[in-house]
């Protein structure tokens, strides 16, 4: 079940035997996708690196996830991309839409918090049945640009009058052309319609 306010999200429970450490989203997702793909339940994962793991308060530390009696078991949501109508594929982080960082059109879908050293959604979380949808408008100037990436690490870059953040379960994007996207950190080619479907309480990881 999503989070609820006044409701503690996740619990304390002994290490699942069948725990798979990753250690990086891009593994994670590659672990998601066959999972999707052959129609079998993902997880559990014992997150060691990557933005979801910062998300969620991980540490990284390897023996905890394997040596501790207990750890914290989380619900995650996924978040199912169908490009052009066409194709489908998954992420466990973040979708970014981009030609370059300093011109055009940048858009995030987002279901961590953070990209890298940027805390890009502050107010985003992993499991409420939402993604967060940055979107930075192509008037925005280098100069503006340069202001936002130097307040990113600290997640003050918000609020902008051309950085616009929306939630939503399921979100259609059109674009005037095809733009290039990265599910969490991975190329995957490029589309100009991108549909965003999130699919609640998915996986557990384990921190």
């Amino acid at each position: 079940m999503t989070i609820r306010k006044g409701v503690d999200w996740g619990t304390t429970a002994p290490t699942p035997a069948t725990l798979a450490l990753v250690r990086s989203d891009s593994e994670l997702r590659e672990f998601l996708s066959d999972a999707r793909l052959m129609g079998v339940a993902p997880g559990p994962f014992g997150l060691l690196g990557g933005d979801l793991m910062r998300t969620v308060g991980g540490s990284g530390d390897e023996s905890r996830l394997t040596t501790a009696q207990d750890v914290t078991h989380l619900t995650i949501d996924a978040v199912r991309v169908i490009a052009d109508d066409m194709r489908i594929g998954w992420f466990a982080a973040h979708c970014v839409i981009r030609h370059g960082w300093w011109r055009n059109t940048l858009i995030g879908a987002f279901n961590a918090q953070f990209l890298g050293s940027w805390d890009v959604c502050p107010r985003g979380h992993p499991n409420d049945g939402k993604i967060d949808i940055i979107t930075v408008s192509a008037a925005m100037s280098i100069r503006q640009r340069v202001m936002a990436r130097q307040r990113l690490p600290l997640g003050i870059h918000v609020p902008h009058p051309q950085i616009i953040i929306r939630q939503s379960p399921t979100t259609v994007i059109m674009l005037d052309k095809p733009m290039k996207l990265w599910l969490d950190g991975q190329t995957w080619g490029s589309a100009q319609r991108i549909e965003f479907v999130v699919e609640p309480d998915s996986f557990v990881v384990c921190v």
